[in-house]
């Protein structure tokens, strides 16, 4: 994440104070190849196909086609993109969820930060529930730090296979439950992608006026299509026929 944010202020240094030093580069790389320069008052010419001449477009000099269409353009992309990836509301999250992390004997553990995470779930944890974590993480960092079976670990996967092994997780609830849902986190995300790519897909402009529950379960059905590959068709039409006797009955 730190190196996210390293990436953003760049880039933004770049739009702001790397037009000047880009251009001397262009221009000496065009004189090492014999490659004939523009002159950046002139004004620029737009290439258009035969027979389609430009209509209603401003004219501008080469310096602002240059500069600011193409070279602030492509910075502007990359970091509406990075934004995009990486809200500060994300950056946050995952900065909470590496406070998780067992390597080097539990160095990146922050409990401001941990709480913190328990409170992007209002639903999962209570008030009550978040000062009996607030107590149970001091109780939790201690046991682990002199805890010799809790040494060594890589990652949240090595550390959830021990809490259950060693049945820890029992002794530390909270703790636990935040830990699996730091696990689930990335394939929760990877699971949106996925419905947001197939919506595309299943709600086109012919279907543009699917209801939610229908189009609900036709994405459903698309995203989890591998799973639902492996039920036999017989077994859904028993289950259809019993809803609608069910019905009939009432």
């Amino acid at each position: 994440m730190d190196l996210v944010q390293v990436c953003k202020h760049r880039l933004q240094m770049i739009r702001d104070e790397g037009w000047d030093s880009f251009l001397e580069k262009v221009y000496h790389f065009c004189e090492q190849h014999y490659i004939g320069i523009l002159k950046m008052d002139d004004m620029f010419t737009r290439w258009a196909p035969r027979g389609r001449p430009h209509r209603n477009r401003p004219e501008v000099t080469n310096l602002h086609h240059y500069r600011v269409d193409l070279f602030y353009g492509v910075i502007d992309i990359q970091l509406q993109e990075l934004n995009h990836r990486f809200s500060e509301a994300g950056i946050e999250l995952l900065l909470c969820v590496a406070c998780l992390c067992p390597q080097n004997s539990f160095v990146a553990f922050d409990k401001k930060k941990l709480m913190q995470l328990a409170e992007f779930y209002p639903q999962d944890f209570s008030r009550f529930d978040l000062l009996m974590l607030d107590d149970q993480l001091e109780t939790y960092i201690c046991d682990m730090r002199f805890n010799k079976a809790f040494q060594g670990l890589k990652g949240l996967g090595d550390l959830s296979e021990k809490l259950v092994m060693s049945k820890k997780n029992m002794v530390y609830p909270l703790v636990y439950k935040l830990l699996t849902f730091a696990l689930i986190l990335p394939v929760a995300t990877a699971s949106v992608e996925r419905v947001f790519s197939a919506m595309k897909i299943v709600k086109d402009r012919l279907r543009s006026r699917m209801s939610d529950d229908w189009m609900n379960d036709s994405l459903i059905v698309y995203v989890e299509k591998e799973i639902f590959l492996t039920i036999d068709n017989e077994a859904i039409v028993k289950r259809f026929q019993n809803m609608k006797t069910r019905k009939e009955q009432l």
